[in-house]
């Protein structure tokens, strides 16, 4: 089933949307049943962040559509800003 990003945005207004946006890094972790996903797009200084249940292909340098809404995580008592990644799709 294919999310479309129109309706997403529609019901909730924190959500945004970018099209065309260039990884320069993808690592994938294991965290608890789940693989974690930490991508770096050109331009930004955030992380955005995903989880899948199982490896995904390596988006290091292609380009993808992101659908995300920012979020503040604290690391070591640190407060840091990352982007949760609702979906994910290359262009």
């Amino acid at each position: 089933m294919q999310s479309d990003p129109q309706n997403l945005l529609k019901k909730n207004k924190e959500l945004i949307h970018s099209n065309d946006l260039k990884v320069t890094s993808h690592v994938q972790r294991p965290q608890d049943d789940w693989i974690l996903h930490t991508i770096m797009i050109d331009g930004y200084g955030v992380p955005f962040r995903f989880k899948r249940q199982g490896k995904y292909q390596n988006l290091k340098g292609s380009r993808v559509n992101l659908t995300y809404y920012p979020s503040v995580e604290n690391v070591a008592g640190i407060s840091l800003e990352v982007m949760k990644v609702v979906r994910v799709k290359r262009s």
